[in-house]
């Protein structure tokens, strides 16, 4: 926090940015003269190598799985841009498929960011162009006219304008505990069609808990639960349908006693009462899990737990990767912190509520790991099946997510606030950005297409990979 003390002396620091950063100039989508084929490749450092091929066939399936999958491309892109100079902790990711819902630990069912493998500290208009460009980009993969499609990021960003300016206004402890519940967003649906996908997605969640996530991932086999092989997307790590190379260190480790260890570790960064609620949970199996684009490949396992009673509970503990944003900002690194550490750190500052078992330890090797809950209640919105207004509301109802992630986050709403001022010109830019943006995402996508038809990538669909494997 600075040295600012009135909200009338911040947001006159915020207008002030205006001079040397001009709202209008948030249009430059940057030095996009490099190779995307080459940033991709130096994203693969430390990943499975026989999952790499994976990686690329989901990226391979349309524009905006290659722009979900890029997000190194677009972090080299934005770092050679102006920004506001407001810098605090951001996503790093906020594409419009990393919100969706999950269960508090209240077990309310709510809607916010829910990935940050990319959090980090750097300026909080990156966030909002990798969601536009990422609106503009889906929006014209289901076919929008590009009027339609402006008009949705505009209204949307906008929207995020406002809410900073709201946000402005109110007080830490009231920003802090606010949150959007699905019941809330179910009364104020706009749209018959929209109120139907909310309930769909409340029934969804419903369903998605650990106990009926049981009998699909396991089976008992002589008294203990053993995870299901289905390979590529979960395989015992030492088992017969391993994807890891028999030379990749991780092979000749004793993998119970590494466990342990590393679960120890992670049991320390939990609140004493969350410690004293795993001592009465058993570790049954555990299993390699793939997940997601852009993550495939990283090293990811899930934890099947059990209590007394055989009620399971999932952890995942999953591979903290240096931010794609760390190279251009890396003196915003934490200090003595591990980069698991950092992603809680991110997660917890910028949710409405966060997981009550997120936590932290290093690996084998050296890796860095964050833990979680796997899929509590999580569902997120299958835009393929929007239309025009609903993909509309949902573009704003993630920007309305996004402005408060930022303002309880950064304490900066005064600041920002003043530099979007009371006009559009930042919304419009924005729009100019999305549409720029979204032809270089165009274009990468189609150099990235042809090397992997040339070969110089080796990309495999799922169904090509479970082929393979059944060979």
């Amino acid at each position: 926090m600075n040295d600012l003390t009135s909200l009338e002396q911040r947001v006159n620091h915020g207008k002030s940015l205006r001079i040397n950063v001009p709202r209008a100039s948030h249009d430059a989508v940057g030095n996009v003269k490099r190779d995307p084929i080459k940033l991709l490749k130096a994203s693969n450092k430390t990943r499975v190598e026989r999952l790499i091929p994976l990686r690329y066939g989901r990226m391979l399936e349309s524009p905006f799985a290659f722009y979900r999958g890029g997000a190194c491309i677009q972090a080299h892109d934005l770092s050679t841009t102006a920004d506001s100079g407001l810098i605090q902790q951001i996503c790093g990711d906020a594409h419009i498929m990393n919100f969706g819902g999950f269960a508090t630990p209240e077990r309310n069912l709510v809607f916010d960011i829910n990935d940050f493998d990319e959090t980090h500290a750097a300026p909080w208009e990156w966030d909002i162009k990798r969601l536009a460009a990422s609106v503009t980009v889906a929006a014209r993969g289901l076919g929008f006219k590009s009027g339609v499609i402006d008009d949705i990021v505009f209204n949307a960003v906008e929207h995020y304008r406002k809410s900073i300016a709201k946000y402005a206004e109110m007080n830490v402890l009231d920003i802090w505990y606010e949150k959007v519940t699905f019941d809330e967003m179910l009364a104020s649906a706009k749209y018959e069609e929209g109120r139907k996908q909310i309930d769909k997605l409340i029934k969804k969640a419903a369903l998605r808990t650990h106990e009926n996530l049981l009998p699909k991932m396991a089976e008992k086999k002589n008294g203990k639960w053993i995870l299901n092989d289905e390979p590529p997307d979960t395989f015992h790590i030492q088992g017969k349908a391993t994807l890891i190379s028999p030379h990749d260190k991780w092979m000749s480790m004793d993998e119970g006693k590494t466990i342990r260890k590393v679960y120890g570790q992670y049991l320390k960064t939990l609140a004493p009462s969350h410690q004293l609620l795993l001592s009465r949970f058993e570790i049954q199996d555990l299993v390699f899990k793939v997940v997601g684009v852009g993550s495939v490949g990283t090293r990811c396992v899930a934890l099947l737990l059990t209590d007394a009673h055989e009620q399971p509970l999932f952890i995942q503990a999953k591979q903290a990767l240096p931010s794609v944003l760390s190279p251009y900002f890396p003196q915003q690194k934490l200090a003595d912190k591990q980069r698991g550490q950092n992603i809680v750190y991110g997660q917890r500052l910028m949710q409405s509520a966060s997981d009550s078992f997120l936590g932290w330890a290093k690996g084998p090797l050296g890796y860095e790991f964050y833990f979680r809950q796997l899929r509590d209640m999580k569902v997120s919105a299958e835009i393929e099946l929007f239309n025009e207004q609903v993909f509309g509301r949902y573009a704003w109802l993630c920007c309305d997510i996004l402005s408060h992630a930022h303002a309880k986050a950064g304490g900066l709403a005064p600041q920002m606030s003043g530099y979007l001022g009371n006009n559009s010109d930042f919304a419009e830019a924005i729009v100019r950005y999305a549409n720029g943006y979204a032809d270089v995402v165009e274009s990468d996508y189609e150099k990235f297409r042809t090397a992997c038809r040339n070969g110089t990538l080796k990309a495999q669909t799922d169904t090509d990979f479970k082929a393979d494997l059944s060979i």
